[in-house]
């Protein structure tokens, strides 16, 4: 008869097992960014709330028709803050650079000099850099999505209507909130953790998890995404790094399997 003991430790060995694969990864992350879809969909206070959070009220002129909320972002006026949202802005885009470069002087390597898993660990992250924060989000949800950002809205000063995270019935026409691709590409900035060395991970990976998550929360402030677009934003792109780093394993696996049966 199996004992309680014996029943956690078999259930602790599978679950390490399950997420020491980048599927097992891919497959949790994927869920809960649905989850949380229908969650902010389901609530879309939870989103009004933050932004109003953040919100100046103001004294509408008399020129202004009646019902209409005035007001402003103030911190997206802030120097300091415009200065570290642009330098973040740019930042995933110079890192996925240097990366390309690093990639590039290990193809050149032949023999023993050269590491097969450099060059799988830098495809995956340039990779998932394209299909993420540049294709899925930008040049696709951004563009179809519909939904204005928080400034352009009616409860914020705007004059278009809130529409909550998921609708894409919005008035927006083209580079809407949904969802935030600033947030995307700091999140894939947070991914490259798995690119250190293991001793230092624990060391740098706070510090950089810290960083990536500094442009959602300017971008919250700032009126420019609502809190639901940088959180599946952001998370948007652990999936997607996930989704990559379980196909090039998938991959690596059926490799190895045709060669063993090759005669």
């Amino acid at each position: 008869m199996t004992s309680p003991s014996q029943t956690v430790s078999e259930w602790l060995a599978a679950t390490r097992r399950f997420f020491a694969r980048p599927k097992g990864w891919f497959i949790v992350l994927m869920a809960l960014w649905w989850v949380l879809l229908a969650v902010f969909y389901l609530m879309p206070q939870i989103d009004l709330a933050v932004a109003r959070a953040f919100f100046a009220q103001a004294t509408c002129g008399n020129a202004i028709e009646q019902g209409r909320v005035c007001g402003s972002f103030p911190y997206g006026t802030e120097t300091l803050f415009i200065l570290i949202r642009r330098i973040l802005f740019y930042l995933p885009a110079l890192v996925a650079v240097f990366i390309l470069y690093r990639l590039i002087a290990n193809l050149q390597h032949h023999g023993t000099t050269y590491s097969p898993r450099k060059t799988r660990d830098y495809s995956i992250a340039l990779i998932s850099f394209l299909i993420g924060p540049y294709v899925l989000v930008n040049l696709i949800l951004k563009q179809v999505s519909n939904r204005p950002r928080p400034y352009e809205t009616d409860f914020f000063g705007g004059k278009d209507v809130f529409t909550p995270a998921g609708d894409f019935g919005g008035a927006c026409v083209g580079n809407c909130s949904f969802i935030s691709g600033e947030a995307a590409g700091a999140g894939w900035l947070a991914c490259l953790i798995v690119l250190m060395p293991k001793p230092l991970r624990a060391v740098l990976g706070p510090p950089l998890i810290a960083i990536s998550l500094i442009s959602p929360a300017l971008r919250t402030s700032f009126g420019g995404h609502y809190f639901s677009d940088v959180t599946l934003g952001w998370l948007s792109s652990l999936v997607i790094y996930a989704g990559v780093a379980a196909c090039f394993e998938m991959s690596q696996r059926r490799r190895k399997r045709n060669s063993q049966t090759n005669l």
